[in-house]
């Protein structure tokens, strides 16, 4: 019987090298992680690069990394892993679930995981970054630099007096490795200070001691006495208590939450730029920073960081000692950031019909208590402004008025300290003056301040108005109009902010609203989530620091003068022979409200598949309705805005909008089925609604010829149907012939198929007895080659035997040889008896006849076996 065949599996190809051989790349192409860790132990920084041959992304990489390796090889070892090769130990011991993987290594230090974007000037900057993980600060100009950048800065005091290096060094150096292993963004900016007179810039006296800067909150000092000194916990301190002003935004282009989990936390201005990492300056990025730090910046009077006032007169760090604790002097006029804790309450409109609002603001004022140092000050406490609120509440009836010329200041005392009271400055504001903002020239040009006391008299003679007031409540302020200090602590709509890199992630700044044709590759958005609404930056403005401030300002005011942004197709223009008009967001205020016609707009999306069964619909309403008196138009709804009294969460969905009440939109029934003579219907009887006045005989003279003309248009309509039906009688006839005739052939081919049958069933037959023939055809062969196989092993038995045969016969003429031999040397013994004669005479003849019949018998078996052969 035959056996089954095994199933065959082909190996895998030896794998090839992927870089080339003249690259500074180590290729290990075969996976032999254990000679790469040999590798490793010879050299100070190493940069692994696991890939795959087939992976796309390690393909587009890979010249990434030659790239860098040809900057850095004379400081870095550059070794690629091939972690697919099955017999690799690499793929055998890493798992990856993603390709490529970059790791770096700091001596024993490591892996540090690179996850940032794959592009040479970021993987250069990082490894870069892991090289020199300290920046070394010599002098009191390279510390101002430090702390002016808008990344956290984190800094160590060490005195290297001692031999090799100073106690605790090395924990920094490793916390250090630590920040970027867990932060790839490498956000936290690690520094190093020897000498005593640049750290007690910082009040930093004690050798060992961590600082770490912020700029619109506390500067903190290490606990040392609360938690120990070990690189994990400085690591985790700096990280916890870090200061993000403004942050770096990469989605790494996969499935995310990134975006929707930043945007969640409230609205966002996303600012692209082109940013180059490897750059020594960015003055563009410097700017943002200035308005970032500004808009943070809500202690100005206080001075937060008092070092950064000061630091910058001398770059010598042999200068007097003295300077360092002098006290920073401010001064005393009116400054809005001498209340750092305020709120915006806007009171309820005074009757139904009044258009206008009190605004409030409230603030909490600390009036004694001790003075802050350098490090340590106080910032806003939430429980104090929700004491102020409540406060506030129980004497909101004081200010309901209905207008009101002056602004009206009234002081609360605080039941949490008696150092802090409450100050409430309230004006009222009409909703028909929501440019004032911009505008100089307003009623409240010169307002007059009154205070009534509520507990304790305040000698202050300035209020505090909100930010977008402040220009025209209080002009003497003299505060320049793009001035956004410490605007993130006075108003509820605080923006957190965000940078992309517009050379990687511009297709985000095009799905915002950015021009596909600039050459700039500048924008700005305000995304805000939770309305779900986003304003864009004009750009045709530059993006400089104010052109920021005062986008960031609109948004900031109470009735913010902002036009939100539609997301829109671009405009499509069809040839005129299309009845029904393609709307998109930028038309969709010029053909529906801008329009001297009655409008009917569907609503639909490419998904729906009713939406599309309605086209024929439209296309026949379109045909039937006077072009210069209606439109019919849809719009897609999932590429285009629409304003907010006009969105639906239903598709399809029809709306109406009539000539002289465009504001007065109908929308189609939902349970009436959409066809055309209730649309019909829908349309004549809401486009013919009698308005509130009396008909004049002009009005109806307008009137019939208007109906006159639907009459005629509607006969001649009519008449186009009828020669439509006409045409479709006589291709009914048509498609009836044609049927028949296909019945016919229908008819022949069923025929012709149970021939067909017939004779397949017959082949099949003669099929089965071919095979039976064959069958038995075969076994009898089997049992005919079985047959001559026994003849040929008997065959070749006999031929054994043969040869063995051949052997014996010489073997015995041998010894016959030796007996004749032997006989002749005993006949020439002459001494011999007769008698012995005799006897040896019988013997001998006896052997001679048993000899002769031997050799007989010998010749006969040779001649039998000759035969067989």
């Amino acid at each position: 019987s035959c056996s089954r065949a095994k199933d065959v599996t082909m190996p895998a190809k030896l794998p090839v090298n992927f870089f080339s051989t003249r690259s500074p790349v180590i290729d290990l192409f075969r996976g032999q992680l254990d000679y790469a860790d040999q590798l490793r132990q010879d050299s100070e920084i190493v940069l692994y690069f696991f890939y795959a041959p087939w992976c796309g992304q390690s393909i587009a990489v890979r010249e990434e990394i030659e790239h860098v390796a040809s900057r850095l090889s004379d400081q870095v070892l550059f070794v690629a892993v091939n972690c697919w090769w099955n017999q690799g130990k690499c793929r055998k011991q890493k798992h990856f679930f993603y390709f490529p993987v970059i790791h770096l290594y700091h001596r024993s230090f490591g892996p540090i995981e690179y996850k940032g974007p794959m592009s040479a000037v970021y993987i250069e900057k990082f490894v870069r970054r892991v090289m020199t993980p300290l920046l070394y600060i010599s002098s009191r100009s390279k510390l101002l630099d430090f702390l002016s950048n808008y990344e956290p800065g984190v800094v160590g005091f060490f005195e290297f007096n001692a031999s090799p290096q100073p106690p605790g060094y090395l924990t920094f150096f490793t916390s250090a490795l630590h920040s970027l292993k867990k932060d790839y963004l490498g956000t936290i900016r690690f520094g190093v200070i020897t000498d005593k007179r640049v750290a007690e810039e910082i009040s930093l006296v004690h050798p060992g001691s961590v600082y770490l800067h912020r700029h619109a909150n506390t500067s903190l000092v290490y606990p040392k006495d609360i938690m120990n000194f070990t690189a994990e916990n400085i690591c985790k301190w700096a990280l916890e208590n870090r200061e993000m002003l403004i942050r770096w935004l990469r989605p790494h282009g996969g499935k995310s939450l990134l975006l929707n989990n930043e945007l969640k936390k409230g609205p966002a201005l996303l600012i692209f730029i082109p940013y180059n990492p490897l750059a020594e300056i960015h003055p563009l990025l410097d700017e943002i920073t200035k308005v970032a730090l500004e808009y943070h910046k809500c202690n100005k009077s206080q001075a937060a960081e008092p070092d950064l006032q000061h630091l910058g007169d001398s770059d010598s760090p042999a200068s007097d000692s003295s300077v360092t604790d002098a006290p920073v002097k401010f001064s005393e006029p009116f400054s809005i950031a001498k209340y750092p804790c305020c709120n915006t309450v806007v009171l309820p409109q005074w009757h139904s019909i009044s258009r206008t609002h009190n605004v409030c603001e409230l603030c909490v004022n600390q009036t004694l208590g001790v003075k802050p140092n350098k490090v340590h000050v106080p910032h806003c406490n939430f429980l104090e402004i929700e004491a102020a609120l409540d406060s506030f509440y129980l004497q909101e009836h004081t200010f309901f008025q209905v207008i009101s010329n002056t602004i009206e200041c009234s002081n609360f005392l605080s039941f949490y300290s008696p150092f802090s009271y409450y100050t409430a400055c309230c004006r009222t504001v009409n909703r028909h003056f929501l440019s004032f903002i911009s505008s100089e020239k307003t009623i409240f040009q010169t307002p007059k301040v009154a205070f009534s006391s509520h507990g304790k008299k305040d000698n202050t003679q300035f209020s505090i108005p909100h930010i977008e007031d402040r220009n025209c409540f209080i002009p003497d302020l003299n505060i320049s109009s793009t001035n956004i200090t410490g605007l993130s602590c006075r108003t509820n709509k605080t923006l957190n902010l965000y940078l992309l890199d517009s050379n990687l992630f511009w297709i985000y700044a095009e799905r915002l609203g950015a021009s596909r044709s600039t050459h700039l590759k500048e924008f700005a958005a305000i995304v805000d989530l939770k309305e779900e609404v986003h304003y864009v930056l004009d750009q045709n403005q530059s993006l400089v620091g104010p052109t920021l401030e005062n986008f960031i300002k609109n948004f900031s005011v109470l009735y913010s003068p902002l036009k939100r942004h539609l997301v829109g197709e671009p405009s499509v223009h069809f040839h005129e022979q299309h009845v029904i008009t393609e709307v998109t967001t930028n038309t969709f205020h010029e053909i529906v409200f801008l329009s001297a016609k009655n409008v009917l707009l569907l609503y639909y999306a490419q998904w729906c598949g009713f939406c599309a069964s309605l086209n024929h619909i439209f296309i026949q309403l379109a045909r039937l309705l006077p072009p210069d008196s209606f439109t019919v138009a849809r719009i897609d709804v999932t590429r285009n805005d629409l304003p907010w009294e006009l969105m639906t969460d239903r598709l399809p969905t029809i709306l109406f909008f009539p000539h002289q009440r465009k504001e007065q939109s109908v929308k189609f029934p939902e349970d009436f089925s959409v066809n055309l003579p209730n649309l019909l219907k829908f349309i004549l009887h809401h486009s013919s609604l009698s308005s509130s006045e009396p008909c004049t005989k002009e009005c109806l003279h307008k009137e019939s010829v208007l109906q006159q003309g639907h009459i005629s248009h509607l006969e001649e309509e009519i008449q186009k149907l009828r020669s439509e039906i006409s045409a479709l009688h006589q291709a009914h006839d048509q498609l009836e012939a044609q049927l028949s005739e296909a019945r016919r052939e229908e008819q022949r081919l069923q025929q012709q198929k149970h021939t067909l049958e017939k004779q397949h069933k017959t082949l099949q037959l003669h099929s089965e007895q071919l095979q039976a023939t064959y069958d038995q055809k075969n076994q009898e062969l089997l049992e005919m080659a079985e047959k001559l196989q026994e003849l040929a092993d008997a065959s070749e038995n006999l031929l054994k035997e043969n040869a063995l045969l051949r052997i014996l016969v010489a073997a015995r003429g041998g010894k016959l040889q030796s007996k004749d031999e032997i006989n002749e040397s005993l006949q020439s013994e002459q001494t011999l008896s007769e008698d012995n004669d005799i006897s040896l005479s019988t013997a001998t003849a006896t052997l001679e006849e048993k000899r002769i019949d031997y050799i007989d018998t010998v010749e006969t078996e040779h001649s039998s076996g000759n035969r067989t052969e």
